[in-house]
């Protein structure tokens, strides 16, 4: 007999807004993976490897925006979700993890599949709970339908992300035969409200008379996910003040009119003079992490008079080292109450505005007749995305490579990066979550050190036709033959870049993915268009570089670009 409390978690979560369950297949877990798997209203998938299974739901959640609920059994399956607990908790992602558990009095007893489980996501959680191992007693049964609301509730919660209920069980853990399992539909739900985080009309009074003190006016968005109503406010913001705009490739503002996409070019400029004629006066910024080390430094160098962080609620990191204000509510109310509320400094949109057409123009002249390399070789593939598509990027060279070249304005397509912990561990399981919550085709740019990292976010038997994968694979980690420390130590190919001589053909067929192999702009040229029509199913496409001849060729680009810049 399964305890009504335990099966009403997936009546609360299915009344409480949630659509995705990931389960990885256990013993202990069997009341909750039961009570998931019958339950009419919930999508439930199985992951047979729990680390997988994590970024998948990670993937979820980062695209819908709504909870994914992840269960597993006991022991070290738990400590397998960590990676992708970690980066749902800086990414702010939200997500509510069910580990199945021992009872308490058989903690440390030498049994098995058992290890302490309360509190095992540690600080990278939001909430950590405990479900009640008694349950005849109402006040229990309250106590726990009060538990799995609020859980949600903090889950959902600015800054969204994983909460965490430790569930100890006891035998039996399956129905017996004949027994129907009944869902409670007058079970306790409690709703929470969202804040409305808007600016109060005096609140937005007293910012705009401090504004009128500051020319030259410097939005940085940071990581966010594709938002009309932000990108219409702020684009109103930028008309009616003067301000400037810059966006990392993972901050979705590439379809704005003005907005700096190419950074990481311009701030390479070795001018002192043009560098200053840059500096703002008020630095505003908004969202996560910025990719662009350029950037970072710049700002920490050239610092402003005053920088305001907009964010609902939440822990602000000062990145620029500059840090005068926190303004508590959402940058889109920001943005609408702020418009017409500095002096335009013609000269300043100017300097920005040359500079980065001189940049974007160089970047396309440059890979249109630069030699065979990644550089060359990802242009190529994100000139090609689909319309209306979604693009992840891998974390170490892929999504910096993707954040120099940058996405052209006119391209429909919403990207998404785990950039959290920036890790290159998950990528390709959370790419299989997004596309699996998305009809977009969904396409993930990744290393072949990333990719084969996470061969296992491919074993499971919900592959969507939307999945395109494009690995560079280089066979090392490229990264460090491109950063100037260990490039230069004798240990670099051993150590750091760790080389190795596999391809992704075999595991494509272990998968069933369509692959295709190309070894020059031309056979890359060629196999985009056919790889990226909707039609084509789920595949991979592996582009094969020379780690060395792309070193050479990334130190050739710097070179140019200091002196077109």
């Amino acid at each position: 007999m399964i305890q009504a409390p335990v099966v009403n978690i997936a009546e609360i979560c299915a009344r409480k807004g949630v659509e995705n369950v990931v389960l990885s297949p256990g013993s202990r877990c069997a009341p909750l993976t039961i009570a998931f798997a019958r339950h009419p209203k919930l999508t439930v998938r199985t992951v047979s490897d729990e680390r997988a299974a994590a970024f998948i739901a990670l993937g979820m959640a980062q695209t819908t925006g709504k909870p994914t609920v992840l269960v597993c059994t006991s022991g070290t399956a738990a400590l397998n979700y960590a990676p992708a607990v970690a980066e749902a908790f800086f990414l702010q992602v939200p997500l509510l993890v069910l580990t199945a558990d021992r009872p308490p009095e058989w903690i440390d007893q030498l049994d098995g599949q058992t290890i302490r489980q309360q509190q095992v996501y540690g600080q990278h959680i939001k909430l950590s709970f405990d479900f009640p191992v008694a349950l005849e007693h109402p006040d229990a049964v309250w106590h726990t339908e009060r538990m799995v609301s609020e859980a949600l509730n903090e889950a959902m919660a600015f800054p969204a992300g994983p909460v965490h209920i430790n569930v100890p069980l006891r035998e039996p853990f399956y129905p017996a035969d004949g027994e129907a399992l009944q869902f409670d539909t007058q079970v306790k739900v409690i709703e929470e409200d969202a804040n409305v985080f808007d600016l109060s009309p005096m609140h937005s009074l007293k910012l705009q008379q401090e504004m009128l003190f500051f020319k030259r006016v410097l939005i940085v968005a940071g990581q966010g996910n594709h938002d009309p109503k932000l990108l219409q406010a702020l684009q109103t913001f930028m008309g009616s003040t003067g301000a400037v705009a810059v966006g990392d490739i993972i901050s979705n503002t590439q379809k704005l009119a003005g907005v700096v996409r190419h950074q990481d070019a311009i701030l390479a400029c070795p001018d002192p003079e043009k560098m200053q004629s840059l500096q703002p006066d008020l630095l505003i910024t908004f969202g996560k992490s910025v990719i662009s080390k350029s950037l970072k430094l710049y700002l920490r160098q050239y610092k402003p008079k005053a920088h305001w962080h907009i964010q609902p609620a939440g822990q602000v990191a000062d990145t620029f080292q500059s840090l005068t204000r926190i303004i508590r509510c959402t940058p889109a109310s920001f943005f609408r109450s702020m418009a017409g509320s500095t002096r335009e400094d013609a000269g300043y949109i100017k300097a920005w505005a040359g500079i980065e057409t001189k940049a974007g123009k160089f970047l396309k002249d440059f890979t249109t007749t630069a030699p065979y390399s990644e550089l060359t070789a990802i242009s190529r593939v994100l000139n090609s995305l689909p319309h209306q598509s979604n693009l992840h990027l891998a974390n170490s060279m892929a999504v910096r490579y993707a954040n120099i070249l940058a996405l052209q304005p006119e391209q429909d397509v919403q990207v998404y990066a785990n950039r959290g912990t920036s890790g290159i561990d998950g990528s390709t399981s959370t790419t299989v979550g997004c596309a699996l919550s998305s009809q977009r085709i969904t396409t993930l740019l990744t290393g072949d050190m990333a990719f084969f990292y996470d061969r296992n976010g491919l074993w499971h038997n919900y592959l969507p036709a939307n999945l395109r994968i494009v690995i560079i694979n280089n066979h090392a980690g490229g990264i460090f033959r491109l950063i100037d420390g260990p490039r230069r130590q004798p240990e670099l190919e051993e150590y750091f870049e760790t080389r190795q001589q596999l391809d992704a053909r075999n595991t494509a067929q272990d998968f069933g993915l369509s692959y295709t192999a190309c070894h020059s702009l031309e056979e890359l040229e060629q196999a985009l268009p056919a790889f990226f029509a909707p039609v084509a199913g789920a595949g991979i496409l592996e582009i094969f570089t020379d780690s060395k001849a792309n070193a050479v060729e990334f130190a050739a680009y710097k070179q140019a670009l200091l002196k077109a810049l």
